[in-house]
């Protein structure tokens, strides 16, 4: 791995649609940094209890949680957590999510905002989902 600080393994269009995503998920940016310090379930992330734990922008269902979730994983933010008898319900931050965490912190970045062309974009590739 490079020493240069602006070196990043990824290609710049993973970036992008991977921010995207983040910003147009149902959880705040300090979901995922409570996932960068450790596992978070699925519990804490559904319901009413989501947005009390500070998760959530508003109450979402268990399964939308879970679409969600794994969609984070596909674009590669999350993982599930895997315990000795196998995965479990918690999810965690992985290195990409954690580099796009950094990004934005660097950036001062608080908050998460999508535009109505985030949405779109994000929802196009949610639906196509092409292999590259």
């Amino acid at each position: 791995m490079s020493t240069n600080p602006s070196f990043t393994p990824y290609p710049a269009r993973t970036i992008t649609r991977t921010e995207r995503a983040v910003r147009c998920a149902p959880f705040y940016l300090q979901t995922y940094e409570a996932m960068a310090r450790s596992s978070v379930g699925l519990q804490a992330l559904s319901g009413r209890v989501g947005m009390e734990n500070g998760y959530t922008k508003w109450a979402i269902t268990e399964l939308i949680a879970d679409v969600e979730l794994m969609w984070m994983i596909d674009v590669g933010v999350l993982r599930r957590e895997v315990d000795g008898q196998g995965l479990t319900d918690s999810f965690r931050v992985t290195p990409l999510g954690r580099m796009v965490l950094d990004r934005w912190r660097d950036r001062g970045r608080l908050e998460l905002k999508a535009t109505w062309r985030d949405r779109l974009l994000n929802a196009v590739t949610r639906w196509i989902r092409l292999p590259f």
